[in-house]
């Protein structure tokens, strides 16, 4: 990773050091600094996203689409056997690369076994949980979409009706007008305010009334963070952002 980003930032380096030597502007030479610093690390075997930034910095680095600027999510592959056996003689060793090398989510799993999974199993909650109990086999298929999803700092909301029900994908920390508008912009200029439940709660209690009944169904204001598992409807202005919805 940090062989092929070296491709692009030597380059770019070059670049910036025959354009200054024309015109000495002062944002060529910020980015350059931004550059060597970036070459800096990988001289000593570092990653982008390791480094210390300033958000003027980030600015620039976000022009370049490092690979290693990225979070890192680690699967071990094992063996079936391996696997089964939840042991492998190189894990700790390879963990403790990892924590030196900027840390991240470290999960074995046996590729092989997954396969086997879906092919006997099928790709269904109910038909999978059934080949688990009957081979013993645990997928780590839903653990690494989790640590996906956790590591990119993503979540998830609900809407629900008559027709259909929808997954939505935002970033962890948005508020409920932000969130609104990843279904639509006029959801998020004309919001007035979010009726709101969990899925948790629905699936404990088996109903939208029995959510309500037990107090559990809320309406929140333009401040709330929406969490993972929300279900919500929205209500915004007519005249700000279309129908109410």
């Amino acid at each position: 990773m940090i062989l092929k980003d070296r491709q692009h930032l030597d380059k770019r380096i070059t670049e910036l050091e025959s354009l200054i030597t024309r015109k000495a502007e002062k944002l060529l030479k910020d980015e350059l600094a931004v550059m060597l610093k970036v070459k800096d690390l990988f001289e000593r075997q570092l990653w982008v996203k390791d480094g210390e930034w300033t958000g003027t910095e980030v600015e620039w680095l976000n022009n370049h689409y490092f690979l290693t600027s990225k979070p890192v999510v680690y699967l071990v592959n094992l063996s079936e056997e391996e696997y089964a056996k939840k042991t492998n003689k190189h894990l700790a060793a390879i963990k403790a690369w990892i924590d030196e090398h900027g840390g991240g989510p470290c999960i074995p799993f046996s590729a092989v076994g997954e396969q086997s999974c879906v092919t006997a199993g099928g790709i269904d909650e109910a038909s999978r949980a059934k080949y688990e109990a009957d081979t013993g086999f645990k997928s780590m298929i839903p653990r690494i979409i989790k640590a996906g999803f956790r590591t990119l700092k993503l979540g998830h909301f609900f809407t629900s009706g008559v027709d259909e029900v929808r997954q939505w994908t935002i970033r962890i920390g948005w508020k409920a007008p932000q969130a609104a508008g990843v279904i639509h912009s006029d959801f998020e200029k004309g919001f007035i305010c979010a009726e709101i439940f969990k899925y948790k709660d629905l699936k404990e209690l088996g109903s939208e009334k029995a959510v309500k009944d037990a107090g559990l169904y809320r309406q929140c204001g333009k401040d709330y963070e929406v969490e993972d598992g929300d279900i919500i409807f929205f209500k915004f202005n007519v005249s700000k952002g279309g129908k109410k919805k």
